[in-house]
């Protein structure tokens, strides 16, 4: 049993904590929204007043927070964990944020004496829930092998990663993947329905054939044939479009730092950020069918008269 805080607990922090007390740790949490901490509390969670006690006498801290920006202040900010744990303290985030910040992170803890490692995950809510999370650990070998302790209450799969940072960039390109693939998915999806094919029938030849994606096995954009699909529930989201235009303006902001052309996923972002515009943000990022059924005159209507 250990002792951890926990810094952000929104959809993804709020279920990896409930798994992480029903392991039988002890889990004390911070968030600055007093519903989330209610909600944490009430699956167990001791609830801190500040970052300062949460990660007073911890054994570890994760955080899992929306942006590099809200990182870097949690961490290196005035009265932040850096400032208040104890330098044996395991750190561990498991955002998803840019390169530049977690190298900024990492070099900053290991300045003030601390073990830390960035460990982005991929499941969304659903796998949060269900203890079935990937986690791409990147850091020193022996922190990360201490981390991947902690995880496995919240995990499916754990992927040491390499050095400092490297978590980040496999959560980055990996999600860059999805998207793509989830464009495509759409795009192949509507074609085949136009064509006369009974969607469950495409389904089932796409699945098991070369246009197999996860993408299309779990977010299938026509209703009425993945269970788990946001497209039969009006689009209610399992991840939201503006969750998915943060996470390929990462993979963009990192292929240009790297020189790497990436036309398919500007593309994309281009159609995330259409829907942002139009008030539809808020949407399952699957929503992107939009562009290619004809509906996105109608949605977009729907959300200015709301």
């Amino acid at each position: 049993m250990a002792v951890i805080a926990w810094i952000g607990l929104g959809h993804m922090g709020g279920p990896m904590t409930a798994n992480l007390v029903k392991a039988g740790h002890i889990v004390r949490g911070y968030d600055l929204s007093s519903e989330a901490l209610a909600a944490a509390e009430a699956n167990g969670v001791r609830p801190a007043a500040s970052i300062a006690e949460a990660v007073s006498g911890a054994d570890a801290v994760f955080t899992m927070l929306p942006k590099g920006q809200h990182v870097r202040s949690v961490y290196l900010g005035e009265g932040g964990i850096l400032e208040s744990a104890s330098t044996g303290t395991l750190l561990i985030d498991s955002s998803t944020i840019d390169i530049e910040s977690a190298g900024t992170v990492h070099e900053a803890a290991a300045a003030a004496g601390f073990r830390f490692v960035d460990a982005p995950v991929s499941g969304g809510m659903s796998g949060a829930a269900a203890g079935t999370l990937a986690f791409m650990v990147g850091g020193a070998p022996d922190a990360v092998a201490d981390a991947s302790v902690l995880i496995e209450p919240m995990s499916g799969n754990i992927i040491a990663t390499g050095g400092p940072t490297t978590g980040q960039a496999a959560k980055i390109c990996n999600n860059l993947i999805l998207f793509n693939n989830l464009a495509s998915t759409c795009e192949g999806a509507v074609l085949a329905d136009r064509l006369g094919l009974d969607k469950e029938v495409f389904w089932n030849v796409a699945s098991v054939s070369s246009g197999d994606s996860w993408a299309l096995r779990t977010w299938y954009p026509l209703a009425g044939v993945v269970p788990t699909a946001a497209s039969n529930r009006d689009f209610s989201p399992t991840f939201t479009t503006e969750l998915a235009n943060k996470d390929i303006g990462l993979a963009l902001d990192a292929a240009r730092a790297t020189g790497t052309p990436l036309v398919l996923a500007e593309q994309v972002q281009a159609q995330f950020e259409r829907l942002i515009e139009l008030g539809l943000g808020g949407l399952d990022c699957s929503k992107i069918v939009a562009f290619v059924d004809g509906s996105l005159a109608d949605d977009a209507a729907r959300a200015a008269a709301v």
